[in-house]
This record gives C-alpha cells, sequence and structure tokens, in this order.
C-alpha cells in the first residue's frame, strides 16, 4: 500500500463516502466530512498565529471529538496530548515544559489546565462538537494575526510531542515528526494488513502513542474506519463490539484480561462480531493469557513491541499463516533491530543485550537534552533501555527493562521470568514481580498477585510452586495478594516504585 510522508496525505487515503470516525450512539463521519474538519481546524489555527511548528496542548475526554482534534491539529501544528486526568500541578509542569501557544479544551470545561494556561498567558481555544458525525468540532479561537507559517505541515516538521513517562527521572520531550508518525501508522497498517473494510475498537487513551498511532492512524491509513470510546471500561467493551462490528482492536495486556474475565458471559457477542485478529502491545502478555484469549475469541493474538521514541511499533509477530511465537515480541515491523553490548558492539543472534534500533519513525533526538541524547543514542542507533535476545531468524524476545532487572546480591533476576512460572498455577489471574529494596542484598524478589474468582492459594503454597521451577535467588521472598494491581494512566503496570506504592519500603 502506498506510503506517507505527512497526516495531509495519510487523510487522503479514504474514499469520500467511507466512514472514518464513529462512535457509541452517534451517526457516523465519512472521510470527506473528516477532510473538511481538518481544513477547517487549520483556518481555524492560522487565524488564531498558530500555524506549523507551534505546539497547541490537546486536553480532551477520550472519544471522537479527541480523535478528530488530534488528527486535525497535527495536521496542521505540533500537537501535544494531555492526559485529563493530570493535577492541577503536572499541567502546570507540562504547559510549561511544552513551551504551548495554545491549549484546547472543550467548552465549558473545568480542567484545572484552562486556568493554568490563563495564568501563563497560553491562549486557550475552545472545541465545539458539531452535528456533522462522529467527532466533527469547530474552534473558537481569539484572533491574533495570520500564523508566521501557515498552511500544512511537511514531513519535516513536528506533529506529535509526547513526554517520556519519568518513572526514574524527569520527564523528557519527545518530538515526532510527520514523516515519523506517518511511517509507524503505515508499519502498523501493513503488518496488519489492515484495508478499507476493517473497523477498529479503540478503546486506548487518545493521549499515548499506542493509541494514536495503532488505535487511530494505523486504521486511517488503511482507508478504514475508527469506533471511539470513551476510554477503556470493561463492563460497557461487549456492549461497543455489538454496537461497532469491528474486525479488531488493540490494547494493553491488563485490558485483555479484564474483557477476558467477562468473556464468558458474552459468547453470543463474540460469535455474532467474530474478530480477524486481536493486537497487544506497550508491555508483555503472559502466554498463558495469549493461549485463553485466542480460545475465546477464535482469532489469534498480535503481540507488538513498540515505545515513544519509535512513534510506537518496533517489532511484531506476523499475522497467520506465518510464524507467531508467544512470548516473543516477533519480528522487525519497521526500523532495523539488533542487539547492542554496553560498548556498543552489536551481538550475534543468541546473545542477550540491549535492543537497538533505527528508521524513519525514530525521533532524531530528546528536545533541548543533550545529556539524555548521549546516552540513548550509539552509532546510529537508539538504545530502547529493554534487554532482549534475537534468535537466529529474526523473533525478538524481551526479558525485561535494563532498570527494572532485579539485582539480589550481584544476580540478576528477570522480573518477566517469575511473572510467567507464577501464571501457570491455575489460582493466579494477573502477577507483576518486582524489586523490594534489601538492606544486605541490594535488591529481593516481591510479587504482587491477583487470584482469580473463587479460587484460593497461600503465599507459602506460591512459593514452592514458583521453586519447583526456578532457583532460589528467583523466588519471590515476599508475595502480596491484591483485588487490583496499581497500574499507570495507560493500563500498563509499573513494576518500578511498586514496593513503596504497596508500603514494603
Amino acid at each position: 500500500m502506498e506510503r506517507f510522508s505527512t497526516l495531509h496525505q495519510l487523510l487522503a487515503a479514504g474514499a469520500d463516502a467511507a466512514i472514518a470516525l464513529a462512535a457509541p450512539g452517534a451517526p457516523s463521519l465519512t472521510y470527506r466530512g473528516l477532510r473538511a474538519v481538518v481544513d477547517r481546524c487549520g483556518r481555524r489555527l492560522n487565524d488564531a498565529g498558530i500555524g506549523r511548528g507551534d505546539r497547541v496542548a490537546i486536553v480532551l475526554p477520550n472519544g471522537p471529538e479527541m480523535a478528530a482534534a488530534f488528527v486535525a491539529i497535527a495536521t496542521h501544528a505540533a500537537s501535544a496530548p494531555l492526559n485529563p486526568a493530570y493535577r492541577a500541578d503536572e499541567f502546570d509542569f507540562y504547559l510549561t515544559d511544552l513551551n504551548a501557544k495554545a491549549l484546547v479544551v472543550e467548552r465549558g470545561s473545568t480542567f484545572p489546565a484552562v486556568e493554568i494556561a490563563r495564568r501563563h498567558g497560553i491562549a486557550v481555544i475552545e472545541l465545539l462538537p458539531q452535528g456533522e458525525g462522529a467527532g466533527a468540532f469547530d474552534l473558537a479561537a481569539p484572533a491574533a494575526g495570520a500564523a508566521a507559517r501557515g498552511g500544512v505541515a511537511e514531513a519535516g516538521d513536528v506533529a506529535l510531542i509526547l513526554h517520556t513517562s519519568g518513572t526514574t527521572s524527569r520527564p523528557k520531550i519527545v518530538p515526532l515528526t510527520q514523516a515519523n508518525i506517518c511511517a509507524s501508522a503505515c508499519n502498523v497498517r501493513d503488518t496488519l494488513a489492515l484495508v478499507a473494510a476493517d473497523r477498529g475498537l479503540n478503546i486506548m487513551p487518545l493521549f499515548h502513542i499506542h493509541g494514536l498511532i495503532a488505535g487511530l492512524l494505523a486504521p486511517l491509513a488503511a482507508g478504514g474506519s475508527v469506533f471511539c470510546t470513551p476510554g477503556f471500561n470493561a463492563l460497557k467493551f461487549f456492549a461497543w463490539m455489538q454496537e461497532a462490528r469491528p474486525t479488531w482492536y488493540t490494547a494493553v495486556p491488563t485490558m485483555h484480561q479484564a474483557v477476558l474475565a467477562r468473556a464468558a458471559h458474552n459468547r453470543e457477542v463474540i460469535a455474532a462480531s467474530p474478530l480477524r485478529f486481536i493486537r497487544s502491545s506497550s508491555s508483555s502478555i503472559p502466554p498463558q493469557v495469549i493461549r485463553e484469549i485466542e480460545e475465546v475469541f477464535g482469532a489469534p493474538l498480535i503481540e507488538s513491541y513498540g515505545m515513544t521514541e519509535a512513534a510506537h511499533q518496533m517489532a511484531s509477530n506476523p499475522l497467520p499463516p506465518r510464524k507467531r511465537i508467544p512470548g516473543s515480541v516477533g519480528v522487525a515491523a519497521g526500523p532495523e533491530v539488533a542487539i547492542m553490548d554496553e560498548q556498543g558492539n552489536l551481538l550475534p543472534p543468541g546473545a542477550t543485550g540491549e535492543i537497538v534500533i533505527r528508521g524513519p519513525n525514530v525521533t532524531a533526538g530528546y528536545e533541548n537534552n543533550p545529556k539524555a541524547n548521549a546516552e540513548a543514542f550509539a552509532h546510529g542507533w537508539f538504545r530502547t533501555g529493554d534487554q532482549g535476545v534475537m534468535d537466529a531468524v529474526g523473533y525478538l524476545t524481551i526479558t525485561g527493562r535494563l532498570k527494572e532487572i532485579i539485582n539480589r546480591g550481584g544476580e540478576k533476576v528477570s522480573p518477566r521470568e517469575v511473572d510467567e512460572v507464577l501464571m501457570d498455577h491455575p489460582a493466579v489471574q494477573q502477577v507483576v514481580t518486582f524489586a523490594i529494596p534489601h538492606e544486605k542484598l541490594g535488591e529481593e524478589v516481591g510479587a504482587a498477585v491477583v487470584l482469580r474468582e473463587g479460587q484460593s492459594a497461600t503465599e507459602k503454597e506460591l512459593r514452592e510452586f514458583a521453586a519447583r521451577r526456578l532457583a532460589d535467588f528467583k523466588v519471590p521472598r515476599k508475595i502480596l495478594f491484591l483485588d487490583e494491581i496499581p497500574k499507570g494512566a495507560t493500563g500498563k503496570l509499573q513494576r518500578i516504585g511498586l514496593a513503596a506504592k504497596l508500603g514494603l519500603v
């Protein structure tokens, strides 16, 4: 299929009368309608003195307006979607760190971002939903003279600005160009063989790279449609599925597990809306869960590997009939992928080291952060911070985040390995292994476990179960039973800092 280097080109992929955006209980928006909304948005921004390269923060709830606003703003300026759940001090940090020129919110919005933007002299632009179809909107922006650089953005212009999660340090700014995000959207489209007849059910947040690229732009790059939900809700998932009749959906593992827990009561919906495939990304999904999802939905689960700095996708398991390896993240799916040692040497198949990437979807570097760039790039390759191993035919297995590897008195423990062993216990539904600070050893192995409904297990029983398959130093010394494991804003389980969050420090 055709490759694109700008969003303006990408949005031309859909036939005029084909549906681009849909939403629960709303009339659909065609590609003709979406392109009209995008053009109108561009004119409103340009009239407000905002053009290519100018930064526009977006604080909108998940849904079709957020989808359309992101696409429209990113076509003409540098979009910066922010999590609507941020507190006032977080909005203060991100709006000033971004050097935002404007903030887009819905009319009547009570988000603390509005007051903070006004305090900093950042223009507040109001979004007004229109009745032209799902996501259609207009902007009410204060007139400020023509933009210095008006019109649609070019390939080298920044389209999207996101921050890294900042789990262990100050969040870093990741600028992604039009060419970066379009390359990644096309990579996802091609990996999944998306076509105009496909409809994605988007349950991912649209302030996150996974939702923006795989959930939204990849299907649009195929001329297909996106059913935009208000965000993940396991209780509503099957009702949305019944209404949308999607051919696929993408999510993080915790979402898949929540859907799975309710699947038994929704077999008729699953049978009436057969999926072509299901996609999982953003963190590792246990092979046990893959097996269960595939049995329940009768569709292959495609595990992919992505990160913000790569505009999302780096590797992916292929669609059948090509080989999928549960537990691996598949083969390079866009950028080049290799394994590197600490000295910057590329390693042969079978050797464990840091996963590195390079390609047209990869950011050119963090903004205003020479120290981070010096650490992140080596010989033209971007260091992902993930440890992994690649086999002789190119299938990549992630053994853990380098920062998450538990160092127990000099012995290294991969949390993922412990997760997968404990997941084999019939009473265990979910597990996350993490480091607990230890006076003498430096770190000790801990695990948080959610049991299946109606099942029981003791800490002693799970430790003994793990000890049959793991070396003694890898067996968790502490296992906590929880009703729910704390998650980040995008639904990912977070190992770093979990011990403190659970009161173990």
